[in-house]
């Protein structure tokens, strides 16, 4: 009878590390393991609880459908990833992908490693104008092409908004007026909310025991944006 397998966390910068040291990919669970018990270097990938398919406080109602989803300026370089380590970053990620069903959640895609294309986790989050409050309010499994639409600021920066906006279109039937219009909208909340200075509450993870560092102080994250779009060619 075969040993069970000992799951492990680890982060997908650590995988080769882990891979010399005797760790294996399981390809169908997409997680790496320990063969045998007693393989002490492994030791510092135990595996953690999983994370509940429901975190606390979740709505995976809020933000159905493919839209551009723009991170305010003063909360740019605040995503959960930046907060948590890279072992619970690989927690969430393994249960977000596996409650999709390894799907995108928005146009039912599976991952293409041939053809770049990947299943990635997006924040949904609802923003409070009265207490300048940004709450995490939802984990979601998207493919790249949607992930890219969704961050259509970034896709600029990259090159990409021709490929993007083709894609809302595709997805979502829009005529090429009423894609662009949608993105002109999304920039106009993007300006607004981005005149504001926003609190992080990532309450939604904590409650279920992952630590969260507390980000840098939004008017610095605010400066390291700025910098970093001036220091790209043709951002506008």
């Amino acid at each position: 009878m075969a040993a069970e397998r000992i799951w492990l966390d680890v982060p997908f910068a650590e995988k080769d590390e882990a891979k010399a040291l005797g760790a294996r990919w399981d390809a169908r669970r997409r997680r790496w393991y320990a063969p045998r018990a007693g393989m002490a270097g492994l030791d510092r990938w135990a595996a953690a609880p999983d994370v509940p398919d429901l975190l606390p406080g979740e709505d995976r109602s809020l933000g159905s459908g493919l839209y551009v989803d723009l991170v305010p300026s003063t909360c740019w370089f605040t995503n959960v990833r930046s907060c948590v380590s890279q072992r619970d970053w690989e927690r969430l990620r393994r249960m977000v992908v596996g409650r999709a069903g390894r799907r995108c959640e928005i146009c039912g895609a599976a991952a293409v490693p041939a053809e770049r294309v990947r299943l990635e986790v997006h924040e949904r989050w609802a923003y409070d104008r009265a207490s300048r409050v940004q709450t995490l309010k939802r984990l979601i499994c998207l493919c790249t092409p949607c992930h890219t639409v969704t961050h259509f600021g970034l896709a600029q920066i990259r090159g990409r908004a021709a490929e993007a906006l083709a894609h809302l279109r595709e997805v979502t039937g829009m005529t090429d007026a009423q894609a662009r219009g949608h993105v002109d909208d999304a920039f106009t909340v993007w300006e607004a909310r981005s005149a504001l200075v926003w609190s992080l509450d990532l309450s939604m993870l904590t409650s279920t025991g992952i630590e969260v560092t507390p980000p840098p102080e939004a008017l610095s994250r605010a400066e390291a944006a700025r910098t970093e779009l001036e220091r790209r060619p043709g951002t506008g």
